[in-house]
């Protein structure tokens, strides 16, 4: 194992110092720059009553009625949403307000992969000081690892989740009397067996992508990063890793998976279409899929994830974000009342409505939310597969401090099996040393 530690100093935008900014404060709350001091309800809500000004930087477009329904409770308060673009755009644009020392918002939209980054440069509020801590079991254990970065902080409250499920095109299905899978050799033979019939048709879509290889590895029980505060480990020779790279490679070498680019309009196509007739992925899917694949309705079905071992019950994670409140907000005690707002209260509510999957346990378990019938599903109740593969997330999974990066060169790594000789595991491993490397370049010692 390659073991990462770091510098004193960091350098690169994982280090970013966070320098105090008067962006949208209130002068009776100057008083928190910085770390936030200890803040109890009562002083929340006497920020609350007191108004203010806070900025939210996020492109959820479900925080829109959030953001309307939590002025009109609390008149006093006046919160800016602003769309600073999704993802790495916004990461970018936080770092750069960040090292400006000017323009950072109070509250921004940060995933849950690329939190860490974020937490580790200390440009985050540790949200413990406002009594965080004691709204564990609030959220499914998922998410709320992921607002832990590695630590024993919270640097931000979850907003969604996307623990995994098996879509599947139940008439392609019934079509080729093909089994729905329930565990990874079975879908392996399932592949084999409608590409056979249909050769136009695949079981999925796979050019390379680094969030489903994570999901999947941490699925198998891999746990290629170890971070320990400052001190980071990369491994993808791990058991859990190999598991999945010896099942996937056997659909890559066999030319079992579409050559086709998730978001793109051949993607669409597809799914519409029945030329891929399944997506591994989060549980924030059907409402892409109702959204952006017409063609679909009625068709599709949810089933639980395909386990490694015959009647094992392991899940993980893809995708799903949380709030943050930065360490440069002058108004950090309105910033959290609005994070809880928008993420525990009455805007956890109606995000969900809005189609959100919830990463509160209180929307997940509640009957209304489990007996929905979508249409589009052919009137399955998606949501109860959906709540049961929450509970079953595989725990301490970890993300690397700078897993933006690593994701942005996983193409020009791990990409290359999927068009030439190189396997998933070679891949793999150059993507390893891309990333320890780039980790030196930051401050890091490798070990």
């Amino acid at each position: 194992m390659a073991i990462i530690r770091r510098h004193a100093l960091l350098l690169g935008a994982a280090a970013l110092s966070v320098t105090l900014t008067a962006t949208a404060c209130s002068s009776s709350d100057k008083q928190d720059s910085g770390t936030a001091k200890p803040a109890s309800e009562a002083d929340v809500q006497a920020a609350l009553d007191a108004g203010g000004e806070i900025t939210v930087w996020a492109w959820d477009p479900t925080l829109k009625k959030v953001v309307s329904d939590f002025e009109a409770k609390y008149p006093k308060v006046k919160v800016k949403l602003v769309n600073a673009g999704t993802g790495n755009e916004q990461y970018t644009a936080l770092q750069n307000a960040i090292k400006a020392g000017s323009g950072v918002p109070d509250i921004a939209h940060v995933e849950y992969y690329a939190l860490p980054q974020f937490a580790l440069a200390k440009s985050l509020t540790d949200l413990n000081a406002f009594g965080a801590n004691k709204l564990e079991g609030t959220f499914t254990p998922g998410p709320w690892g992921g607002v832990h970065a590695g630590g024993s902080g919270v640097y931000g409250l979850p907003m969604d989740s996307g623990p995994m499920a098996l879509f599947y095109n139940k008439e392609v299905f019934d079509k080729h009397k093909i089994k729905v899978p329930t565990t990874w050799s079975e879908y392996i033979a399932a592949a084999e067996k409608l590409h056979s019939a249909d050769p136009k048709a695949y079981i999925t879509n796979d050019t390379g992508d680094a969030g489903f290889t994570t999901s999947m590895i941490w699925q198998a029980g891999g746990k290629p990063y170890k971070v320990d505060g400052t001190d980071v480990g990369l491994n993808f020779s791990d058991p859990g890793t190999k598991k999945f790279t010896t099942a996937w490679q056997q659909l890559v070498s066999k030319k079992l998976l579409a050559p086709v680019t998730s978001w793109s309009d051949g993607w669409y196509k597809g799914l519409g279409d029945g030329t891929i007739a399944t997506l591994v992925t989060g549980a924030w899917m059907p409402a892409s899929l109702e959204s952006g694949v017409k063609a679909g309705a009625g068709k599709w079905r949810v089933a639980p994830m395909p386990q490694w071992d015959s009647g094992a019950e392991a899940t993980s994670e893809n995708g799903g974000s949380s709030l943050v409140v930065t360490n440069a907000s002058t108004n950090k005690k309105l910033a959290y009342a609005f994070l809880k707002y928008a993420t525990v209260d009455e805007g956890a509510q109606s995000r969900v409505v809005a189609g959100a999957f919830p990463a509160t346990t209180k929307q997940l378990n509640s009957p209304q939310f489990q007996n929905k019938k979508p249409s589009y599903f052919g009137g399955q109740k998606i949501n109860q597969v959906l709540a049961q593969s929450a509970d079953q997330v595989v725990s301490g999974w970890s993300y690397l401090p700078f897993q933006v990066y690593a994701n942005s060169i996983f193409n020009d790594t791990v990409g290359k099996a999927y068009v030439s000789g190189t396997t998933l595991q070679d891949g793999l491993k150059s993507w390893q040393d891309a990333s320890i490397k780039y980790g030196q370049e930051q401050g890091f010692t490798v070990e």
